[in-house]
Parts: structure tokens; C-alpha cells; sequence
């Protein structure tokens, strides 16, 4: 429960006297935040709908590095399916671009709840986050999606069928697995903001490896956009062993600022 009591407890005492507000208060800036969020990812898919055919050709080119009449092979199953997919594209895309942004407008919602040490941080978490979440994209749009699709692609070869894929749902898979991918590579951020404000520790981490790789493998079953074993697995033993690299640069930054209030 003390665990709890530090990531829900806000700050009553601050420097900041704008920072105790009264509960309607705080629904008004949530709803102004909110807003923002949805006006400026309108703004990113716009921007990402004019470049619609480039965005189609980056999301097609796994499938043509496999066979590339494969694409000629994609099926419409509806006259509105080439508007859907478009659109679909352009919104995931808005996200991606936008996704700083975004992040901004949350940090602002919650720095009144945060010392004047942890505001400094912000920025540089935010640029972390954005810089770990393309990071994840790229990982999953060379590393694991073609190894994926290929497998998908040989294991219907050997059961001597034709992979006559829908258009929609190809779309679909490739847009969702990279994105989960940018998701997940969020994980290190949200450990160390955690560790950060000594609601968790690098000892718990340790102690709770076998309890968190479970939840991680849960959590890889509900964003992965498909309930096969070779994309569950592709996205939840990066996210292991991102729990790995997380307990370590906890313990790097509880020794840090050890060093730090020693010499204070």
C-alpha cells in the first residue's frame, strides 16, 4: 500500500501555489488536455494523408522483400477498403508524428503534481520516450516483421496453398505489431520514472523478476494484433529482456543519486 500512496498521493506541499486545486479544477485541465491531444493528432493525420502513397509503399515493401508479386496478390473485398486503409494509415502515422507532442500534454497535466526537481526531468524523459518508441518502430519494421511475415509466408507454402492475403488485414497486422512494438519499447522509461521517484527499486525488480516476466507475457497477448504464438513470442521476450536492461539502469540511477546525497 505505501507503494500506492506514492504514485496516487499528490503533492500538497509545493512550491508551486497553483499546484492545490479543487477537484472540478483539475477535470477542466484533463478536458483541455484532452483537446489538445485530439487536435493535434487531427493535425498529424492530415499532414500524414498527404503522403498517403509513400506510407503505402513503406508498409507494402516487407511483403515485396518476400515475393514481391505478393502485393499484386492482395485482395479488396469492398469498394470503400482503399479509403479505409488509407485513412487507417494516415491516423497510426499522426500518431508517430505527433507522439512528442502528445507526450507534452500529458506531462503538462501532471506537473502541478511534481517538485520543481522532477519538472527538470521532463523534457529529457520526454525526448527518451520518443527516441525508445522509434527505436521499437524500426526494430519491428527490420528485424521482427520480416522474419514474422516470412514465416507466415513459408508455413502456408508448405501446406501447399496460395497466401492470397487481404489487403485490410495485411495493412492492419503491420501497422499494429510495429506500433505495439513502440509501445513496449516504453518500458525502460516507466520503470526508471518509478525508481526515479522511489516508488520502485532496482531489489524489487529483482525480487519480483519471475511475477513481472507474467504480467509482461500478458500484457504481449492483449497488444499484439494477432493470438499466434510467433508474434506473442516476437513481441514479449523483447519486453524480458527490456525488464533486464531496466533493472539495471535502476540500480545506475539509485547509485547515482546515492553519490549525489553523499556529497550533499
Amino acid at each position: 500500500m505505501a507503494r500506492l500512496d506514492r504514485i496516487f498521493k499528490f503533492r500538497e506541499e509545493t512550491d508551486n501555489p497553483e499546484a492545490v486545486k479543487p477537484f472540478l479544477d483539475h477535470l477542466e485541465d484533463l478536458r483541455w488536455m484532452l483537446v489538445k491531444v485530439a487536435v493535434t493528432l487531427f493535425i498529424g493525420m492530415i499532414v500524414a494523408l498527404a503522403f498517403h502513397g509513400p506510407l503505402v509503399e513503406v508498409v507494402q515493401r516487407p511483403l515485396r522483400q518476400i515475393d514481391p508479386h505478393l502485393v499484386n496478390r492482395l485482395q479488396v473485398l469492398s469498394p470503400t477498403d482503399p479509403l479505409v486503409i488509407i485513412f487507417e494509415i494516415s491516423f497510426y502515422a499522426g500518431i508517430v508524428i505527433t507522439f512528442p507532442i502528445l507526450l507534452f500534454y500529458i506531462a503538462q497535466f501532471v506537473l502541478p503534481a511534481l517538485t520543481v526537481h522532477e519538472r527538470k526531468v521532463v523534457m529529457p524523459t520526454i525526448g527518451a520516450s520518443f527516441a525508445l518508441f522509434i527505436v521499437g518502430v524500426l526494430f519491428c519494421y527490420f528485424v521482427v516483421l520480416p522474419q514474422t511475415l516470412g514465416f507466415f509466408f513459408g508455413f502456408t507454402k508448405s501446406l501447399e496453398w496460395t497466401p492470397n492475403w487481404q489487403v485490410r488485414e495485411y495493412f492492419a497486422f503491420v501497422t499494429q505489431i510495429t506500433l505495439a512494438f513502440g509501445v513496449a519499447f516504453e518500458l525502460p522509461i516507466v520503470v526508471l520514472a518509478l525508481v526515479y521517484m522511489r516508488v520502485l527499486t532496482s531489489g524489487f525488480l529483482r525480487r519480483t523478476r519471475p511475477f513481472a516476466i507474467v504480467i509482461i507475457l500478458c500484457v504481449a497477448v492483449v497488444i499484439a494484433p494477432t493470438p499466434d504464438v510467433v508474434t506473442f513470442m516476437s513481441l514479449g521476450l523483447p519486453m524480458c529482456v527490456l525488464y533486464e536492461i531496466c533493472i539495471w539502469l535502476g540500480w545506475f540511477v539509485e547509485r547515482a543519486r546515492l553519490k549525489k546525497e553523499t556529497v550533499e
